[in-house]
């Protein structure tokens, strides 16, 4: 039986360091996506999630058990991650970013989900440029929801709100979503009709 994060933890501050990397193999992956979608750039959310990591590691000795392990991982990665994206906002060139005008992602067709195909396809620079247009609380509690698999609790101790107020956030994040794509849905079709009509 595989051992809990709150055993594997317990027994690197004993000093069985090693075990540490068990870890890092259950939550790289989802690390990865969250960071990627934050940053829109996949070698800066490698970078973020190598130093969460090892800042997880570092402040190991100070870990409170009160709270999951998973948890305070998540929280130490969207610091860093909320970190690295203002710093690429004060120097953009160095971090390039997709934008809504630069989407290399066809808009989804009318008869498919979009919402749902978007989340599917998390590296999309259209989802990222969507996500980024909505308020930060809103989109990163999206991201924690649907490419971290965190439970609304997790959520809202990762991100130091309330229950409810996590709940909310990832349903207002959807409805503004969802909204702006059928907004893009509606240009996209009015494009079209206007192109076949001159042609």
């Amino acid at each position: 039986m595989p051992l809990s994060d709150a055993d594997i933890f317990a027994r690197v501050q004993r000093g069985d360091q090693e075990l540490f990397g068990q870890l890092v193999t259950r939550y790289a992956d989802r690390f990865l996506r969250v960071a990627a979608s934050k940053l829109g750039n996949r070698t800066a959310a490698e970078d973020v999630v190598q130093e969460a990591f090892l800042a997880a590691f570092a402040a190991r000795e100070s870990y409170d058990p009160r709270f999951a392990v998973s948890t305070w991982l998540w929280t130490i990665l969207l610091n860093l991650c909320r970190t690295r994206w203002k710093q690429q906002q004060k120097r953009p060139w160095d971090h390039p970013v997709a934008s809504p005008d630069t989407l290399s992602v066809p808009l989804p067709q009318p008869d498919t989900p979009a919402l749902s195909r978007l989340i599917a396809e998390e590296e999309s620079e259209q989802l990222h440029a969507l996500l980024n247009e909505l308020p930060e609380p809103q989109a990163d509690a999206l991201r924690l929801r649907f490419f971290g698999g965190l439970k609304f609790e997790e959520i809202a101790t990762a991100t130091e709100c309330t229950l409810s107020g996590a709940k909310r956030r990832v349903k207002t994040g959807l409805q503004k979503l969802s909204g702006r794509l059928h907004a893009l849905e509606r240009t996209a079709n009015l494009q079209a009709s206007l192109t076949e009509e001159h042609e």
